[in-house]
């Protein structure tokens, strides 16, 4: 008997705006925006479909923190496609755009409980801050926010 090698499938990054046409895809992805909030992110162009070999299997939206510094509000690749370097990819690319864009520094946060940390920790993002939302509408785990300069001119 022979042994078989583990043939395993090439994962085809690609990522682009997203359209009108998205809208059940991401809403299946992200629960926490509204459908007219997906309206906007697709009018101003601050979101994005993530895709592999063509299928959409991600999604990822920003905003602005004093209006002046992109901060990555929600990235999500659907879980069969985790782990294959996907989000890493889809987070090089909008760090690419946004320095091609002029902007200096990134941010993004994320509960003290989730992963995430690790992932963004690996893109070399620095922990530089924390609030606590205990007794307002918005009650959850710490939220930590963190940087990363792209542009030092």
């Amino acid at each position: 008997m022979t042994a078989r090698k583990k043939v395993e499938k090439l994962h085809m990054f690609n990522i682009r705006y997203a359209e009108e046409k998205d809208k059940s895809f991401w809403l299946t992805l992200d629960k926490e925006l509204s459908e007219n909030e997906f309206i906007l992110k697709v009018r101003d162009k601050r979101g994005f479909i993530i895709c592999d070999n063509e299928k959409p299997v991600g999604v990822m939206r920003y905003n602005f923190c004093w209006d002046i510094v992109p901060f990555l509000t929600f990235i999500h690749i659907d879980i069969p496609y985790q782990k294959k370097g996907l989000g890493k990819q889809a987070m090089l690319y909008w760090e690419n755009e946004m320095k091609n864009l002029g902007y200096k520094m990134l941010m993004t946060s994320t509960q003290v409980n989730e992963e995430s940390q690790h992932f963004y920790r690996k893109l070399e993002y620095i922990d530089r801050g924390s609030i606590f939302l205990d007794g307002t509408p918005f009650s959850q785990p710490q939220e930590m926010f963190l940087v990363k300069v792209i542009s030092v001119e």
